[in-house]
């Protein structure tokens, strides 16, 4: 089974679909130019009213390729741009999502609790992962929580530091540590946001700092990932507790989650420091990125976007896809992927 198919799954298995991957629309692209037409028939392609709100296509691109650094290198820079905040935009809001549903559920349990009820073993199953996964606990001492205090003390640590980070800043820095999808990291990777891994996996920087160890750029089969794995880097990490008591400030005030006062923050993201978030602002005003912070998804279902080298590409893939379909392919990847 071939790479692209496979992410293809995998994503759908991440996002937690229940609809059956026949239901899904994936749509197969040839090229730049393709890709420019499809977005423009999707009225996702100009420039926007500033002043309206936002309304975003509900699509996911699953993968970014060689083929996108060969070709972006050969069209203004302004499109270039473009067409990438337009498919990276949607990952950053999907992320939201999720993290919206999660406080969601945290809230509901901890309204059970609360009332004196008790909890599933599922429910506590899944907040000791998260115990974990946000840096809250250690594996042992996180599998040891049990009582109602404790299960309530782990949800109010993860409200605060699980939260949703603006889109326009997503937007700003994706392109800039990436370069707009065309470094090295992201198109070998998926990596969007040079986050850095240890022992042994991931993309070795082409002049790595031996004083730093073997650091590595970890590397993702999807873009949405790498956008997962940075949401619960800013979420966990003790380098960005500035940037998550920002947005708790801003939400204590009542104000709107803001790109451009949260990106304040960040100091910590590079050793450039202020001049690191500076730059970061510089991206988000110059390319009005801020509009994102409060967009929303169209009442539409969910898409996938695939894009191959040419029209020849495309045609096998869709017969591919459609083969998988059939075949039943797709239902062993879902159950052996155990997401």
């Amino acid at each position: 089974m071939k790479a692209c198919s496979r992410v293809l799954v995998v994503m759908m298995v991440l996002l937690g679909l229940v609809a059956p991957i026949w239901a899904q629309e994936v749509v197969v692209l040839s090229g730049p130019d393709d890709t420019i037409d499809w977005l423009k028939a999707e009225n996702w392609w100009g420039e926007e009213k500033r002043g309206e709100q936002l309304q975003v296509p509900h699509m996911m691109i699953t993968g970014i390729s060689e083929r996108w650094q060969k070709n972006a290198a050969n069209i203004p820079v302004p499109m270039k741009k473009e067409i990438f905040y337009r498919f990276i935009l949607p990952l950053a809001m999907h992320a939201n999502t999720m993290v919206l549903e999660r406080r969601e559920r945290m809230k509901e349990m901890d309204a059970v609790l609360a009332d004196e009820g008790e909890l599933s073993a599922e429910d506590i199953a899944w907040l000791r992962d998260l115990a974990v996964m946000l840096r809250i606990a250690k594996r042992e001492k996180a599998d040891q929580i049990a009582k109602p205090v404790e299960l309530r003390q782990v949800i109010d640590k993860a409200l605060y530091k699980m939260d949703v980070i603006p889109a326009g800043m997503v937007l700003g820095q994706a392109a800039y540590e990436s370069g707009y999808g065309t470094s090295r990291f992201a198109v070998k990777g998926n990596a969007l946001f040079g986050q850095w891994t240890y022992g042994g996996d991931g993309i070795v920087p082409e002049h790595q700092r031996k004083e730093l160890g073997d650091h590595r750029i970890a590397s993702y089969e999807w873009p949405f990932d790498s956008v997962r794995g940075y949401y619960i880097n800013l979420s966990s990490h003790p380098a960005y507790e500035e940037f998550r008591r920002l947005r708790a400030e801003l939400k204590a005030a009542g104000k709107p989650l803001s790109s451009m006062e949260l990106v304040q923050g960040l100091k910590s993201y590079s050793e450039r420091g202020q001049e690191y978030v500076d730059t970061l602002k510089g991206i988000i005003r110059v390319n009005h990125l801020d509009i994102a912070d409060d967009a929303v998804f169209r009442n539409e279902p969910m898409r996938f976007i695939v894009v191959t080298a040419d029209k020849a590409a495309a045609a096998k893939m869709r017969k591919e896809i459609e083969t998988m379909r059939k075949s039943g392919e797709i239902d062993t990847i879902i159950k052996r992927m155990r997401l």
